[in-house]
């Protein structure tokens, strides 16, 4: 046991010495194997520094060959570059020399039908004139191209003329009429559009308007598009003044047949037409009317256009000069105007003052809209339109005081009057210029007002429209006017009062006054005079109405000299049956006679009188029949059983029935 337990660990060790050893055997192995690959890596490490070093050495070499090549060809497209710069200044600078030739044809030519041509040959001759100026001024080429340069100018000058003079066209009437009219019953109505110029054109005036103000330092151009445009401007104006002499009358159609139109602040309804007076007035006044509103919008348009032509700091004055002709004109004929009204009152023609008052009104409605396009013109220009508007004022105003004073003086003439007692040609006058007035009361009020205070006409004013002199309200204007017409109806009450007396029989005179008395009240009544005159005279109508009511009364005491006879003064005393005595037979012959004489007198002498008015003339004699007839029946009833004659029927002329027909028949010429 003990043997064997020793040789255990002995075979043990071997096996691991063994083990050992082969190992031993494996790492010497692989230890060799390095150290023969370490040997190989240090042969290729050195074949490797070897080839490096060489190929550093020729690349070295190589680098040192190519570096003087390479600035040598740098040098050499540095020097072609500067070659090519240099004969690309040379074309460049020789071209300038040869602008004035190559642009000589297209010059001469002018611009004509190729503009954008044109203005580029004009650059490049621009361009020749600065490199000579800044490089060679001494140079002959820099007065040749300047010459140049200027030619082409010239004729930019003169193609904008010609573009101007050959496409600017006077806007046909019917075109403005559509233009100024307004049609009430079209909300959303296309507004017309005035094209003066067509589009290209327009264009191209535009185009060389802007070349001429950049390039050509001249602005003589807006002198010529003034004057071109003023013409046409002023061109149109007339031929719209001469479409309607030309057409009112005859054919009365002034507006487009396409465009239905209401006239613009014209009057709703023309004032009633002077005796004898032709339409030949009312055709220059609404002729005149039109001739305003159409400067009105020609001008707007005509702004519009320069806007797009003329240099923004050159507009105002260019539009300024531009719309003179025009307005001078316009201006001038208001003038005229205002002169033929003053000639009008000189030779008392105070209805021939009317026709400023649809044109000052006119003028007024439209002022604002006038102001506004004048706006930026100087101050002389933007009076003109005030100035005249005062003149209207001053001339107008002027013939309502001389008007009012004429039917206050109107001389009573006996030849003048009228012999059946019948309204008097003053009073229709008065009335009809009154009426006439009536249409523009708005302008008369302050027509008056601009002239006269308050107190001329004892009107109560109020504070505040006595704040500042030219303060003058709606309401004070009716009232100022009110006052005026109230004080003409006073002036022709006092005058038909005078004038009455020349009759000498006042019954006729109490028909006269009767009836101009009466035909003022109904001429009030039937326009809206009476509530004018009512604004400052509230009893007007009554006054009226008891100023005939007087004269009536007058009239039937003419009367009292007839029915004196039918009364019981100095009738006999009597019983029935009793016989009269000589003397009081005679009584009652006398009574039936002078009844008779005296209404056949009156009847044959007021059958020639007139009342024209039926409503009166009705009245006035179913009273007197009514009076008459009842002392008449009366007085026949009394004598009915008395013996006073052998012949009754010479005596009993006219049976009741009789008497009243007869009286029918009074103020009746044709009976």
């Amino acid at each position: 046991m003990g043997i064997t337990s020793r040789m255990i660990p002995t075979e043990d060790a071997s096996a691991r010495k063994r083990e050992t050893e082969e190992k031993l055997k494996q790492e010497q192995e692989t230890l060799s194997f390095i150290r023969e690959n370490l040997e190989k890596s240090d042969q290729l490490t050195k074949g490797m520094v070897s080839i490096l070093s060489s190929f550093e050495s020729r690349l070295m070499q190589l680098e040192n060959s190519i570096i003087p090549v390479h600035k040598q060809t740098e040098n050499l497209q540095r020097l072609q570059e500067n070659v090519d710069k240099t004969l690309s200044c040379l074309d460049h600078v020789i071209s300038y020399y040869h602008v004035a030739k190559d642009t000589d044809r297209i010059i001469r030519e002018g611009p004509s039908g190729r503009l954008d041509e044109y203005l580029a040959c004009i650059a490049r001759i621009q361009k020749a004139v600065e490199y000579f100026q800044d490089n060679n001024p001494d140079s002959p080429e820099l007065n040749t191209v300047k010459a140049r340069f200027e030619k082409g100018k010239e004729l930019l000058e003169a193609e904008f003329r010609s573009l101007l003079t050959r496409y600017s066209k006077p806007v046909p009437p019917i075109l403005i009429l559509d233009a100024i009219s307004v049609d009430e019953d079209i909300e959303l109505q296309e507004e017309v559009v005035l094209e003066h110029l067509p589009e290209a054109v327009l264009q191209d005036i535009i185009c060389i308007s802007g070349w001429l103000v950049e390039y050509g330092r001249n602005q003589d151009f807006m002198n010529v598009y003034f004057q071109i445009r003023s013409s046409q401007l002023d061109r149109s104006i007339k031929g719209l003044k001469d479409h309607f002499r030309k057409n009112s009358a005859s054919s009365g159609i002034l507006y487009s047949p396409a465009v239905q139109t209401k006239r613009k602040d014209t009057p709703t309804k023309k004032a009633p037409k002077r005796p004898g007076k032709d339409d030949v007035l009312d055709i220059e006044i609404d002729s005149y009317i039109h001739c305003i509103s159409a400067f009105v919008k020609l001008a707007q348009s005509e702004y519009a256009l320069l806007t797009e032509i003329i240099p923004e700091h050159h507009q105002k004055k260019t539009f300024d000069s531009l719309i003179q002709e025009a307005l001078d004109n316009l201006m001038l004929e208001g003038d005229n105007i205002v002169s033929a009204a003053r000639r009008a009152i000189m030779r008392h023609d105070y209805s021939a003052v009317l026709t400023i008052f649809p044109i000052l009104r006119h003028l007024k409605m439209n002022k604002s809209e006038f102001d506004s396009t004048l706006q930026g013109t100087a101050a002389s220009t933007k009076n003109k339109l005030p100035t005249l508007i005062t003149s209207m004022e001053t001339i107008g105003a002027k013939a309502l005081e001389e008007f009012a004073d004429s039917i206050k003086n109107d001389p009573d003439k006996e030849y003048n009057m009228p012999k059946d007692g019948t309204v008097h040609e003053l009073t229709s006058n008065a009335i009809l210029f009154l009426q006439q007035l009536l249409d523009f009361h708005e302008t008369a009020g302050a027509m008056l007002a601009s002239q006269v205070l308050g107190d001329t006409y004892n009107i109560p004013l109020d504070p505040r429209e006595t704040s500042t002199a030219s303060s003058s309200t709606s309401d004070f204007n009716k009232r100022l006017l009110s006052s005026y017409i109230c004080k003409v109806l006073g002036n022709l009450q006092l005058n038909l009062l005078s004038k009455s007396k020349v009759y000498e029989d006042s019954a006729l005179s109490a028909i006269f006054l009767h009836n101009n008395y009466n035909y003022i009240l109904k001429s009030l009544e039937k326009s809206e005079l009476i509530q004018l005159v009512t604004v400052t005279q509230r009893k007007a109508e009554s006054s009226y109405r008891e100023l005939i009511k007087q004269q009536i009364d007058i009239y039937q005491r003419s009367w009292l000299k007839v029915l004196e006879h039918l009364t019981d003064k100095n009738m006999p005393i009597f019983q029935p049956g009793a016989k009269l005595k000589d003397k009081e037979r005679q009584v009652i012959k006398d009574k039936f006679k002078g009844f008779n004489d005296g209404l056949e007198e009156l009847c044959k002498i007021q059958k020639g009188w007139a009342i024209p008015d039926k409503e009166q003339r009705d009245y006035i004699r179913q009273s007197q029949r009514k009076i008459v007839s009842h002392a008449y029946r009366a007085f026949v009833q009394r004598c009915a059983n008395i013996s006073f004659t052998k012949n009754p029927e010479k005596y009993h002329k006219y049976r009741p029935e009789e008497v009243e027909e007869m009286i029918e028949k009074l103020f009746d010429t044709s009976a």
